[in-house]
């Protein structure tokens, strides 16, 4: 089978021939139909080979959807042929927090050594990928696999964050979002689905800024030194209940704390290495920063039900199996519209 690989540091992703897999005892085989690509792979491919705590080279992609191809021993519950999405965030299945369905923050991963796919385990960028047990796939039903399969992370990661900030988001409250790319403009979605708050959208391109109002963004206000300041002028100066960002870089942290209002939240969702400075005088009274890390079980089920009920829509640039490190240099230069995903399987 093909597959998408990174070698180690220095080297771009390559499309690589391996043996197609067979599944072990309780795991499930799917043929995949298709995958995301995500800036969190770039995390992986900066750091150092000796840092990365797996081995390589690694098949790329935490974002999968397919059809089940053949069933480990004792598996049940599913049939071949089966559309299903995978959940990525595996964990132990028996900690305190995989009991409730968090496998997200699992308390024993980095003990056992289990790893998502993608981020350390082989991912869904190949015709064909090993999930390490059923109950990390969820029924697609007849979602289209093309625009559900950023749903397992694009759509699942925004859906986190914004639930724990609904009771902030009231009538005439107001969310900023800050990088309406590919998990912002999802962010967008949901605020606007589930909140009655007026959105306002921070982002560094006139593209991006389009995109966050055709998405529904109340407003667009360009992310540079002077965005807190226009978020004020635009809450009478009050600031925003909730603000979040999916940047995450030095900038961009400290322009989220500083359009958060009194008692607001603050959740930084984006990798980019910032850091809240949060303290007596230095952020509005009372807030909350949160730093979260993707979602659970059961909101993996809520965010395919809102796309079902036509909630959500992700925008998606599709590409060949050939064309994915291309999709890696598109991302990298910001040349995606919404989310690149690869079919692998044509």
């Amino acid at each position: 089978m093909r597959a998408l690989q990174y070698a180690g540091a220095g080297t771009a992703p390559q499309v690589v021939t391996l043996p197609r897999p067979a599944p072990g005892p309780g795991q499930v085989l799917l043929k995949v139909t298709a995958a995301g690509v995500c800036h969190s792979d770039f995390a992986v491919m900066s750091r150092p080979d000796e840092a990365l705590g797996f081995p390589l080279p690694l098949t790329l992609g935490h974002e999968g959807a397919g059809t089940v191809a053949a069933l480990g021993e004792g598996v049940t519950g599913l049939a071949l042929g089966d559309p299903v999405a995978v959940y990525g965030p595996w964990g132990c299945g028996t900690c305190p927090m995989c009991a409730q369905g968090k496998e997200n923050y699992c308390t024993r991963a980095a003990e056992l050594g289990i790893r998502p796919p993608g981020l350390g385990a082989p991912g869904a960028i190949a015709e064909y990928m090993v999930v390490d047990d059923p109950r990390h796939l969820v029924p697609l039903g007849a979602l289209d696999p093309v625009t559900a399969v950023p749903l397992t992370d694009a759509g699942l990661t925004p859906y986190h964050a914004v639930k724990t900030s609904l009771p902030k988001l009231t009538p005439g409250s107001t969310a900023v979002v800050i990088g309406t790319g590919g998990l912002g403009h999802v962010a967008i979605q949901l605020l606007r689905a589930l909140t009655p708050a007026r959105v306002i959208a921070l982002d560094v391109t006139d593209e991006k800024l389009r995109l966050a109002r055709e998405v529904g963004a109340h407003d667009a206000v360009p992310s540079d030194q002077h965005a807190a300041t226009a978020v004020r002028e635009l809450t009478g100066g009050l600031g925003a209940q909730a603000v979040f960002d999916f940047v995450g870089a030095p900038p961009t942290v400290s322009t989220a704390t500083a359009c958060a209002a009194v008692e607001a939240d603050v959740t930084i969702v984006g990798i980019g290495g910032g850091a809240a400075s949060v303290g007596f005088g230095t952020t509005a009274y009372n807030v909350a920063v949160r730093s979260p890390y993707w979602g659970s079980r059961a909101e993996l089920t809520e965010v395919l039900d809102l796309a079902r009920a036509g909630a959500i829509d992700v925008h998606v640039q599709t590409y060949a199996m050939d064309e994915a490190p291309t999709a890696y240099e598109d991302l990298r230069g910001g040349r995606v519209h919404g989310r690149a995903v690869i079919l692998p399987n044509g």
